[in-house]
């Protein structure tokens, strides 16, 4: 049964839950990995409720939702959890609570959000969702808030870590910087976000690390390394808490030493590398021109000299990608030593230069938003191969770089954070282990229609 903080029988202070949505599939995918830290959003957005309301946060990843009535559900939405998110929220209104829906997937479609949820809110809410705690409290809540300017990252409050469940090792995350610079082709940042790159002060993000009790976290930053001059001086203060993390960077960034070796000295185990194809003509589909493939090497080697370990962002499924680009794939990263690789199927999600492009071209398939979620489903259709051997060929893909062979050629070659290599390959080796023996993405695209899909479904209510 739901226990919340404080509540106390006749007591009138409104029950706030705020859930952390997750579909069984992707659960089941994600099962066994070591790196699974907990979305920062809901934890985040706690930090702003007021004291009048008795509040608890639900992660699906780590415990199921017992339906009861309370009275205001908040729930995030993502695309490939569209549709789960929507059942939820059709089951707590049949139990009299008011149901709130933000997030990326509200932001692009805020229309068919609407049909679900009793307020919705879009674009960023670090000034709205204070504005509808207010206004439901005295009853005057509004079908939508929307996110009209760019809000300010100053004086913003420490996240409700001591609300989370579960994620004992993997509850630190903490952001620094929003928005990123570049425009590729598959992402929907510039959508999501106000087109404006920003900074938090860094006493303000050091405070906030400083709270956490963990010794391990990750910066959710989309770009860390976008602004150099800032990310150097937030290095500095950063040496001196004895944390270890991983963040996000773009390969070219790792260019620059000096922010590499304060990197090094500040606790940085891993950066996620959005390399995303080994192919020129791949890159150029996603627009990432300033990624140089003769070039990953070095940046590899840069990386490990500084005893730093580089987990890898690969997608397949470019239109240049055929047959060949698996096995090509994994040749090359076994090569240079990358020590980790988070594998994904290019998915055209609302909101993008890609997913324009397939809809005009009739290449979008007529299916249900949990398609689109880049890893057990294919949502287009590809250029140089079939849906099913996109899906088949990176499901193979996956399975032998996490073969043992191929762990003890790539650690072998790196030498960097070996213990924490093997830990995160093992879990990585677990969790595809766990993925096939479910028989999950097995399922084949092939006898959809390939009609174009609409931005809005009528969701039954």
């Amino acid at each position: 049964m739901i226990a919340f903080a404080d509540r106390k029988i006749g007591d009138i202070m409104p029950t706030l839950l705020m859930i952390t949505p997750e579909n069984s599939e992707i659960n089941k995918f994600r099962a066994h990995q070591l790196n699974n830290f907990t979305q920062l959003t809901m934890p985040y957005l706690a930090g702003f409720v007021p004291e009048e309301y008795s509040i608890r946060l639900l992660d699906e990843y780590t415990e199921p939702i017992l339906f009861e009535k309370v009275d205001l559900v908040a729930i995030t939405v993502n695309t490939p959890n569209a549709p789960h998110v929507y059942a939820i929220s059709k089951r707590f209104r049949e139990l009299g609570s008011w149901v709130a829906l933000g997030g990326p997937h509200v932001t692009l479609n805020p229309e068919e959000a609407a049909c679900h949820g009793d307020t919705i809110f879009v674009g960023e809410a670090e000034e709205t969702w204070p504005e509808f705690l207010k206004d439901f409290l005295s009853g005057s809540m509004q079908k939508a808030y929307t996110s009209l300017h760019v809000p300010s990252l100053e004086d913003l409050p420490i996240p409700r870590r001591d609300l989370i469940v579960g994620h004992r090792l993997t509850s630190g995350a903490v952001f620094a910087s929003r928005g990123c610079p570049h425009h590729c082709s598959y992402c929907s940042l510039k959508k999501i976000y106000h087109n404006e790159f920003r900074t938090r002060p860094i006493d303000e993000v050091i405070k906030d690390i400083g709270s956490m009790p963990n010794k391990y976290f990750v910066f959710w930053d989309d770009n860390f390394f976008a602004d150099p001059v800032y990310t150097k001086a937030l290095l500095k203060d950063l040496a001196g808490l004895n944390k270890r993390w991983a963040a996000q960077v773009t390969a070219h960034s790792c260019e620059d030493e000096e922010l590499l070796s304060l990197a090094k000295s500040a606790g940085c185990l891993y950066l996620f590398l959005g390399l995303e194809s080994f192919s020129e003509q791949g890159l150029r589909d996603a627009n990432k021109n300033f990624n140089r493939v003769e070039e990953y090497g070095k940046v590899v080697n840069k990386l490990h000299r500084y005893g730093i370990s580089i987990q890898a962002g690969i997608v397949f499924g470019f239109d240049s990608d055929t047959l060949e680009v698996f096995e090509t794939t994994l040749e090359a990263c076994n090569n240079i030593g990358v020590d980790g690789v988070t594998a994904s199927i290019l998915t055209p999600f609302p909101g993008t230069s890609i997913y324009e492009q397939y809809k005009k071209e009739g290449r979008l398939l007529d299916v249900d938003w949990d398609h689109y979620n880049g890893k057990t489903r294919v949502a287009y259709v590809p250029k140089g191969m079939s849906c099913k051997e996109l899906l088949n060929g990176y499901n193979e893909f996956r399975g032998k770089f996490h073969s043992w062979r191929s762990i003890v050629k790539r650690i072998s070659k790196s030498r960097v954070n070996i213990f924490y290599n093997l830990a995160m390959n093992y879990g990585y080796k677990r969790a595809y282990r766990n993925f096939t023996r479910l028989g999950i993405g097995e399922r084949s695209d092939e006898n959809l229609g390939h009609r174009m899909a609409q931005h809005s479904r009528n969701w039954p209510r």
